[in-house]
Parts: C-alpha cells; sequence; structure tokens
C-alpha cells in the first residue's frame, strides 16, 4: 500500500535553536499518527511545517495526490497548496476562533469550504451545512448564529464541521482538545474518535494529553528538544515506554 503521507529528512530551525531535526515517518490511509512532547519539543513546529504554515529548511513531505499520485508539497505552487488545504487537508486549530470566521453565521462558516471548491448552489449549500451541524451536534437552529454566541466546545465543534465539509484525507490537529473543560473534552474526543472512524480519515495529532492519543491515535511519536525519541504502536509506547524521557513522560502523567 502507498503510504498517504512521506515525510523524509525533514529539519527546521531557529538561528541556532531546533524547531525539529532529521524527522521521517509514512502516513498510511486511515491511519492516525499521535505526537506528544512537552512546550518546546517542536511538536508544534513540525505539525505546521507538515501542513505547510512553516517552511521547512530541509526535507521532503511526499503526499499521495488523487491525480498524480505521490508529489513533494514543498514544491507545489502556491496555488496548488491552497487548494490541496481547501479539499485533502483540513487543519484543526487548539484555539477555534484561528479556524472560523467569527463575523460568519455557523451555516456560512460550514458553506464557506464547499464555495471554496466550486458549489454555488445555495439549497445544496445550506443542506449540507445543516447535515454537518447535526453530525457535529449543534442543533439546526443555530446555523443562522455566530460563532461568537457558541460556547468554546460548540466552537470546536463548528471548526471541526467547517473543515471535514469536503471530505478530506489527512487532517492536522493542533491540541485539538486544549482549553476545553475536562467533560467538554470527552464529548469532542468521543465525536472526533467516530468521525474519524466513519470517514475513514488520516489524522496527525499534536498534544500534550497521553489520554487523547491512547483514544484516537494508532501510533505515537514522542519528541524532545526537536528530536524524534521514540515511535512505534501507541498502546506499546504508553505501556513499555523504552526511552527515557519516555518513561519520565508516562510516568509524570500517572503521577497527576
Amino acid at each position: 500500500m502507498t503510504p498517504l503521507l512521506s515525510v523524509r529528512n525533514l529539519a527546521k530551525h531557529y538561528g541556532a535553536r531546533i524547531g525539529c531535526t532529521d524527522v521521517g515517518f509514512d502516513l498510511y490511509p486511515g491511519e492516525v499518527l499521535g505526537i506528544v512532547g512537552e512546550s518546546g519539543s517542536g511538536k508544534s513546529t513540525l505539525l505546521n511545517c507538515l501542513a505547510g504554515h512553516l517552511e521547512p529548511d530541509t526535507g521532503e513531505v511526499l503526499f499521495d495526490t488523487r491525480s498524480d499520485g505521490p508529489r513533494d508539497t514543498l514544491k507545489m505552487s502556491e496555488p496548488e497548496r491552497r487548494m490541496l488545504g481547501r479539499t485533502d487537508w483540513a487543519f484543526v486549530h487548539q484555539n477555534a476562533r484561528d479556524g472560523l470566521r467569527m463575523g460568519v453565521s455557523a451555516g456560512g462558516n460550514v458553506g464557506e469550504r464547499l464555495m471554496a471548491v466550486g458549489a454555488r448552489h445555495y439549497g445544496d449549500i445550506r443542506a449540507q451545512a445543516t447535515d454537518w451541524l447535526g453530525r457535529v451536534e449543534i442543533a439546526e437552529d443555530r446555523i443562522d448564529d455566530r460563532p461568537s454566541a457558541f460556547s468554546g466546545g460548540m466552537q470546536q465543534r463548528l471548526q471541526i464541521a467547517r473543515n471535514l465539509v469536503t471530505g478530506p484525507r489527512l487532517v492536522f490537529m493542533d491540541e485539538p482538545t486544549g482549553g476545553l473543560d475536562v467533560s467538554v473534552q470527552a464529548r469532542l474526543l468521543d465525536l472526533l474518535r467516530g468521525l474519524v472512524r466513519e470517514m475513514g480519515l488520516s489524522a496527525i495529532i499534536v498534544t500534550h494529553d497521553l489520554a487523547v492519543v491512547r483514544l484516537l491515535a494508532d501510533r505515537l511519536m514522542v519528541m524532545k528538544s526537536g528530536h524524534v525519541v521514540e515511535q512505534g504502536l501507541t498502546d506499546q509506547v504508553l505501556d513499555d515506554p523504552q526511552h527515557g524521557y519516555t518513561q519520565l513522560l508516562v510516568s509524570s502523567i500517572l503521577q497527576v
């Protein structure tokens, strides 16, 4: 099977400081990869390099495109990369406000992404927006409300609907449950797990919360000071960590 995403020798430096270095992995269709590490470990730098938000210093990010097979996204033109970001890729921000148009209605937020890929029939767009609001547990009668009238958890669910409405194959998630109450986190995680399975999504999830990756991720990558220090099947890494840093990370969570 061809990997959906192949990353080779990816590195990003900020002057003398390492953002991430010598990162490589394959992600297969329908697979979820979790990336964990403490603040400053390089996990968000890596995610932003993969998603095209940051330009790495070296490396390849090969994506198996629908039309041309594997292509290095770092060598794509800006319009090509932008279209990829509207169709086959999606990015869920930690702060939902970064991924929403706060001055546009809930339905408009979902509809905008459909219009970006060519949808023009108002009735169809509104029907799809209504359907997706329902799928992320937002009541139909809230379709014309603006996101500012929603709770944090609802804003995050709306951002997810906006991202998934075009049926992407790869979703990047940056601390998707960060800053939410525990009960709200649990509901959101349950929703995400269901959508990932139902849609056969591949996803890369950055988080500091090991409970999130245990629930969602098939494989786990542990980062420290810009380096990948351990990777493997999620349960294997968490239940029998080999690297001293991973052991420390797991034991510190267990003691909380």
